[in-house]
């Protein structure tokens, strides 16, 4: 029976699960470190220290950087092991759907329970609570995401139908990524209720039942057999990834993409510190600043698909990779022109938006190309694994992002290496938004590469 494509309303209900996992992604990548390693003002309103603080391992490396690093090395086992059971499963309900409902619940549990360390002091128990967690965390994480992605291609049956899938996960993407923050706000007005560490907690809870609710939204309201062939690939795991590395087109755009996420994390991570430090503004600016971009770059999305039929995908992402560069030179002159604080972050807001339009829509549409293509060309349904590759670039970048950030934020200033506080420095960040920049650059080099031409003749073919 011929399968059917999916209604606009159900491209938005897929789309409502990415705003699920969006959200616990970002409570991680905002909180974990401003939970785990409090600062002394933090101490001095309330928080518990759980683990021991500061450069204890030899000198340049914290518990948690520790705790990170063993994650990121489990989670490049699991990405493909995971991707490689949902491309040869034969489960009668699909191959992806099955995956994310069972992984949806204690996705959302773990993230809470992360953040619940038993021992209120520093505890070797404490240390080993995270790890455990975390791992946890990563493991439900790529059950979800990895079959969900997949999906993107395998629903997506048209370029129209891509695109627009693509620009929708992308707007409950950011959707997610602005709740995240939303306890910057609250948690504020319940701390004298219940303490630090719970209004944290309690913002977390419920950040994760609506998580929880929008993961389960496209599990339960599509039928993926309606959808998809999902014909089972019969390559093992180590097979089935050298294949997908093998792939030319494929393995241009994974280098790229992970300059693109170091310097999106650079970006992302250094915001609050370029509106405290640099522009010595309050730290509210952040929320500000981060809702501003996101909602000015909402409004270039109903372009970017005429943009695309226009220009094609590959001019359009290295556009972005030179704009989002372009953000990075507007954070490196802050100071060092006469113009008031305030304009410099209205000029970087403004900069930024149709660049994150742009990369937070195409790339995945080029994913979704080149794992169709190579559907066409080998017969074989491996759209598991090119987004799990895809994933680790995106984790691997986050990582490299964090240890670039923590080491040359602190240039120029003096750092307690006893301490929690990133002692960050005008000059540093400085260095920081340089280094973006290069990245940035090298990212749009590396994708000129990229031969979008041979890919799109084979799908035109089909």
């Amino acid at each position: 029976m011929e399968k059917r494509r999916l209604t606009k309303k159900e491209m938005w209900i897929f789309a409502v699960g990415q705003l699920g996992w969006s959200i616990l992604g970002g409570i991680i990548n905002a909180w974990l470190v401003t939970f785990y390693l409090p600062t002394k003002g933090d101490l001095a309103g309330g928080a518990i220290q759980f683990i021991r603080p500061g450069l204890v391992i030899a000198g340049v490396l914290t518990i948690l950087g520790i705790i990170t690093a063993i994650c990121r090395i489990f989670d490049a086992v699991t990405d493909p092991w995971i991707a490689s059971l949902s491309d040869k499963s034969k489960n009668p309900k699909g191959r992806r759907i099955p995956f994310m409902r069972r992984a949806a619940i204690p996705f959302a549990l773990v993230t809470v329970l992360l953040f619940c360390a038993p021992v209120k002091a520093i505890s070797t128990i404490n240390t080993f609570w995270i790890l455990g967690f975390l791992i946890l965390f990563y493991l439900f994480m790529t059950m979800y995401c990895t079959p969900y992605n997949a999906l993107i291609s395998e629903f997506g049956k048209t370029q129209e139908d891509r695109m627009y899938i693509s620009t929708a996960i992308s707007l409950t993407y950011f959707g997610g990524l602005v709740l995240s923050y939303t306890p910057f706000v609250f948690a504020g007005m319940l701390r004298s209720a219940v303490g630090f560490n719970w209004s944290y907690r309690l913002c977390f809870i419920a950040l994760a039942i609506l998580a929880l609710i929008a993961m389960l939204i496209p599990t339960f309201c599509l039928n993926e057999t309606e959808i998809v062939e999902g014909t089972p690939s019969d390559s093992n795991m180590m097979k089935s990834l050298a294949s997908t590395f093998k792939n030319k087109s494929f393995l241009i755009f994974v280098l790229s993409d992970i300059a693109y996420w170091i310097g999106l994390t650079l970006y992302q991570t250094g915001m609050p510190f370029f509106v405290k430090v640099s522009m010595e503004l309050p730290e509210s600016f952040t929320m500000v600043f981060l809702a501003g971009m996101t909602i000015l770059s909402a409004c270039f999305y109903g372009f970017v698909s005429r943009m695309v039929s226009k220009w094609g995908k590959k001019k359009l992402v290295i556009v972005g990779f030179l704009g989002l560069a372009l953000a990075y030179v507007i954070t490196a002159l802050i100071g060092l022109l006469p113009i008031p604080s305030i304009v410099y972050g209205v000029l970087m807001i403004v900069i930024a938006a149709l660049p994150m339009a742009l990369l937070g829509i195409i790339p995945q549409a080029i994913v979704a190309d080149i794992a169709e293509e190579e559907a066409i060309v080998t017969g074989e349904n491996r759209q598991g694994m090119f987004f799990a590759a895809r994933t680790f670039a995106m984790k691997l970048g986050q990582s490299i992002s964090m240890l670039l950030f923590t080491s040359l934020a602190i240039l120029g200033a003096s750092q307690d290496l006893t301490s929690n506080d990133i002692s960050a420095s005008s000059y540093g960040l400085r260095i920081v938004s340089v280094c973006a920049i290069i990245f940035c650059v090298m990212g749009a080099a590396i994708l000129s590469f990229y031969n979008e031409k041979k890919v799109m003749k084979t799908l035109s073919k089909d």
